[in-house]
């Protein structure tokens, strides 16, 4: 009978002592896999708030309503890269030249083949890279040494904002959810300085910490909403502007 008392205080103690243990370590390693995660969700988030930013800039003001819009326009939206030469130096300031003139100024020439207001201007290198065109009494383009250019050309959007074999479809899921999507949503509200257009995409705790520990995944629930916080992470705001700040920043 002593035996088997001491038998059954003995596994008493180790259940004691490994309950104790995952009391301390429970919330220790729900800790880290939550950062582990949430690593990735936001790094996810991230990559939305990229792509909205782009596509606002070329649908005036507004973002895309919803994830399958978002992710065609990063599938097949092109950016304009501009190859720059030269500056304009401190006179040609002072005479009143901008870019914009000074492109004028060049394309005008290009197209009536009269370089005399090139060459004023200074917009390229030297005076050899004219000859004395007798028929037009002027000088005519020679060879093309610019001293001041500006060429447009237009490459992938996918290529300029991501990394190196980004797949658009990704950014959809929300990362150690077996497949479950962002919530994204748009608004317009009215402040002092006009309308303007408002995008969230988020995600609840639920979604990517599910199976984790459930006990202390509810409890981060609830401490959220007792703090009347958003229980999850999420990225920009319908209800009032914050720069597309994230909830974790």
């Amino acid at each position: 009978m002593k035996k088997l008392v001491n038998a059954l205080l003995f596994i008493a103690i180790i259940a004691m002592a490994f309950i104790s243990y995952r009391s301390i370590m429970g919330p220790i390693e729900f800790s880290e896999e939550r950062q582990a995660r949430e690593k990735q969700v936001i790094a996810r988030l991230i990559d939305i708030r990229t792509a909205q930013i782009e596509y606002r800039n070329t649908h005036d003001g507004i973002y895309a309503g919803n994830l399958d819009t978002l992710i065609d326009f990063v599938k097949t939206a092109k950016m304009p890269i501009v190859m720059k030469v030269g500056e304009l130096d401190d006179k040609q300031l002072e005479r009143g030249l901008t870019e914009k003139k000074a492109l004028e100024i060049i394309a005008k020439a290009q197209k009536t083949n009269r370089w005399n207001d090139v060459k004023k201007e200074g917009l390229w290198y030297t005076a050899t890279d004219t000859v004395w065109d007798e028929a037009h009494t002027g000088y005519t383009l020679k060879d093309t040494s610019w001293v001041f250019r500006r060429d447009t050309t237009w490459i992938a959007l996918i290529d300029t904002i991501y990394p190196k074999g980004f797949i658009a479809d990704s950014l959809a899921y929300v990362p150690f959810s077996n497949g479950v999507k962002f919530e994204l949503d748009t608004a317009t509200i009215e402040n002092k300085s006009g309308y303007q257009h408002l995008f969230v995409a988020r995600t609840p705790y639920a979604t990517y910490l599910k199976g984790v520990n459930d006990q202390e995944m509810n409890n981060l629930i609830s401490t959220q909403k007792k703090l009347k916080r958003y229980a999850g992470l999420k990225v920009g705001d319908i209800e009032m502007p914050n720069n597309n700040a994230g909830n974790w920043e």
